[in-house]
This record gives C-alpha cells, sequence and structure tokens, in this order.
C-alpha cells in the first residue's frame, strides 16, 4: 500500500544543516494502522508531512498505491491530496464555519454538488458520534468533540489514507481513549489506513498493529506492537515500553522488598497472549513445595493480544524451586532468574 524509499528531508541554516528525516525506508500494509514513535526533535512530525507534500522531501521516494507522489506536479499533487486525509494535533478548525461547513469544506474545494455534500457531511457527523451537533461552531466544542470534527473533516474525500500527527496529544486521558476507539472503529468499518503519529507508547499499545521508533531521523527499530514490547532491543524503545509497562518508583520500591529476602529466588516472569488468563502461579504451588508470593505484576493489551510481567519470590529447597521454573517455562511464559539476588 505505501512504500518509503531513502527519504530525506534536510533544513539549511546559515551556519550548518539538519537532517529532520534520513535516509527513510518504511512500507505500510493496507488497512493496517501503523505506528511512528519518537521524541521531541526525532523527526517524526517531518516524516508525516512528507507523506503529503506539505513538506517536500530533500531525496527519497514515497509511493501510495502505486502512485509515486513525491514525482507529482502541484495540479497532480492537488488531486492526489484527496486521497490522503490528515488529522492534527491542534484540530486546525476554521472558527468562523459550522461543525457541518468544516466538514463541507474539503467536498467544496473538490467540487462537490451542494446536495451531495450535505448527504455526505451527515453521515460523517453520525460515524463520528456528533449527531445533533452540526449548527455548532469549534468555540461551543470540547476538545474531544473538535477533533471528531478533525476526524470527521479528513474523511470527507473518502481517503485511502488517513495521517494522524500527535491527534491526541492535546487531549485528556479519557478523551483520547475515545478518539482511538474511534480510529479503531474507523479503520474496521472503513478498511481505511492509518498512519499514527505520537510520543505516547499508550497509544501505539493501544491501537496499532505495527510500529516504528524514530531517533534523530532514522527508523532504528520497528516490528508488531507485541513483538517489541517483548523485545525492545535499543535503550529509546525501552524506555517507550517502559511508559506503559514499567514505573521507575515501583522497581525502585521492588528492589527494597526483595532485598529483605535471603533465601529462595526472585523470578520475573513474561506472559503473551492467553497464556495471561491462565492461573499459573496457583498451579506451581499446588504442584511444588514451594512458596510463592507475588510482588508486583501488571497486564496490557495490544491489538495482537495480552502482555503481562510478575515479579515473584519462591522459596522453598532449591531443587523443588527449580522444578517449579521447569514447569513454568514449559508453558511458555518467559523466565528471567535470579533478579535482585
Amino acid at each position: 500500500m505505501i512504500s518509503i524509499r531513502g527519504l530525506t528531508k534536510i533544513y539549511h541554516t546559515k551556519l550548518n544543516q539538519i537532517k529532520a528525516v534520513d535516509d527513510l525506508d518504511l512500507d505500510v500494509k493496507k488497512g493496517e494502522i501503523f505506528g511512528v514513535i519518537g521524541y521531541s526533535g526525532a523527526g517524526k512530525s517531518t516524516f508525516i508531512r512528507l507523506m503529503n507534500r506539505l513538506e517536500n522531501p530533500t531525496s527519497g521516494k514515497i509511493m501510495i498505491d502505486e502512485e509515486e507522489i513525491t514525482a507529482l506536479s502541484k495540479d497532480q499533487l492537488r488531486v492526489s491530496r484527496q486521497g490522503i486525509g490528515m488529522i492534527f494535533q491542534h484540530f486546525n478548525l476554521l472558527w468562523s464555519r459550522t461543525v457541518h461547513e468544516n466538514i463541507a469544506f474539503p467536498l467544496e474545494i473538490a467540487g462537490v454538488p451542494k446536495a451531495e455534500r450535505i448527504k455526505r457531511v451527515d453521515e460523517l457527523i453520525d460515524l463520528v458520534g456528533l449527531s445533533g451537533r452540526g449548527d455548532a461552531y469549534p468555540s461551543q466544542l470540547s476538545g474531544g468533540q473538535k477533533q471528531r470534527v478533525g476526524i470527521a473533516r479528513a474523511l470527507a474525500n473518502n481517503p485511502k489514507v488517513l495521517l494522524c500527527d500527535e491527534a491526541t496529544s492535546a487531549l485528556d486521558p479519557e478523551t483520547t481513549d475515545s478518539i482511538l476507539n474511534l480510529l479503531v472503529d474507523i479503520n474496521q468499518k472503513l478498511g481505511l489506513t492509518i498512519i499514527l503519529i505520537t510520543h505516547e507508547m499508550h497509544v501505539i499499545r493501544k491501537i496499532c498493529h505495527r510500529v516504528a521508533v524514530m531517533e534523530a531521523g532514522k527508523v532504528v527499530e520497528q516490528g508488531d506492537v507485541l513483538d517489541v514490547f517483548l523485545h525492545p532491543k535499543l535503550p529509546v524503545t525501552k524506555r517507550f515500553v517502559e511508559q506503559v509497562m514499567g514505573d521507575r518508583e515501583q522497581d525502585d520500591a521492588l528492589d527494597k522488598i526483595t532485598q529483605s529476602y535471603t533465601t529462595g529466588k526472585v523470578v520475573r516472569l513474561h506472559f503473551v497472549g492467553e497464556i495471561t488468563n491462565q492461573a499459573i502461579i496457583s498451579t506451581v504451588a499446588k504442584q511444588f513445595d514451594v512458596q510463592a508470593n507475588i510482588l508486583q505484576g501488571k497486564i496490557t493489551q495490544t491489538q495482537k493480544g495480552a502482555y503481562g510481567t510478575l515479579f515473584v519470590h519462591f522459596d522453598g529447597e532449591e531443587s523443588e524451586i527449580q522444578k517449579a521454573i521447569d514447569f513454568i517455562t514449559s508453558t511458555s511464559v518467559k523466565v528471567e532468574v535470579g533478579l535482585h539476588d
């Protein structure tokens, strides 16, 4: 669906040049929600603006549905952009226009007849959950409602791709979840390909199928979201995973707790998918002569399944503890032994 090769954007200043995007290669499958995550300055917002040529690349190629976006003239690009919707962090609504008029704006530009525009806008208002608010102005809406208008406007011309640039960063957590649920619903109902830029791993975890991690203009790590959660390779990725799965204050507290154990072993268990629903610890306590004390645990859900970690102290004879650990390992739970010993 989307193929990017050698994408580079260089900004020139009086003193030097800055590579905001540096020789980036990426493939996005049709109908998937693909996340791009990075800290401030990683180049992710520049990357998303290159996708529809709000910024022109210094070099490289972008193919969307077999059309080379980077080779289009201005007139060709104007037509092609109708197939690429975009939503923004700060909504970018027309404040002097109503909800209905904001959503209708791209249809007006495309020359869609009035009767058809009205029908399409009414459909979109229902789709994004704003029934009855068509005559309201942006100043009369909450942040979440404004973003729903932005989403409806981006969908007006039935795009093939939806680009989301930090679409939830200006929203509170509850509203963020409602907007993310809406994006998942749109993805499933319309089969829309979504590229989502964010600095929040919670957003990636909740709705994305795959993720690319950007640092210094480059994609440094990518893969299925669950795989990245389970096996983060680079320090930057590990920090993002900690946003969801790790709590440094809790880890510090855990260090203090485990220092008090002079016998047994402290292990960390990694659960994936259906295994998270199995009563493994209680089974171990029944089958082996060990005492199991759960110290800390957390389970989170991704689009590809659940992922959880559990810190457990096992006490008893060393041979029995080893049997218990071997049993857990046989269930496909990953076991790290000897933590904090």
